[in-house]
């Protein structure tokens, strides 16, 4: 009769990475495609007002932004307390709007930038003689699409 020995215990069986690749790049990919970016970091204090007529706008890639309100606590050493404009991540001054408005037709479809809409964020508290500034200029850069931006709520 022979003997037969055990040299050693049987283990789980390893787990099979070959599809792991594969899993990660998906993952990957479905978070690349579902996130948002972050177009510009806001330096000034916006709580835009609530309105019972608002609308959405239809095609974001059309449209420009201007933030107006006051700056945050850690630029009012700098740029004081009164409501100031800001266009992607500067400061500036209404008589800048003009090469702002360019620049941003510049970067549009030559078939879009007739359909190009200034979208203004603006505080609430904000007095509204910076606004009718930011609308003259506007008018002399030829952006005549305005639309302001708002809280939809319901009827009172």
């Amino acid at each position: 009769m022979s003997r037969f020995s055990k040299k050693g215990k049987k283990g789980m069986a390893e787990i099979n990475t070959a599809s792991l690749p594969d899993i990660v790049f998906m993952l990957l990919f479905f978070f690349m495609t579902t996130t948002v970016m972050k177009e510009v970091n806001l330096m000034i204090t916006v709580r835009v007002p609530d309105a019972t007529e608002a609308r959405k706008l239809e095609k974001k890639s059309l449209v420009s932004y201007i933030y107006i309100g006051q700056p945050h606590r850690s630029f009012q050493k700098m740029f004081g307390t009164e409501p100031r404009i800001q266009l992607n991540d500067q400061f500036k001054n209404v008589i800048d709007i003009q090469d702002f408005i360019a620049q941003e037709r510049d970067a549009m479809d030559e078939k879009d930038r007739n359909k190009m809409t200034v979208s203004l964020k603006v505080d609430k508290d904000t007095k509204m003689g910076v606004v009718v500034d930011m609308k003259q200029a506007l008018r002399r850069a030829q952006a005549l699409k305005i639309s302001y931006s708002s809280n939809k709520v319901d009827k009172l």
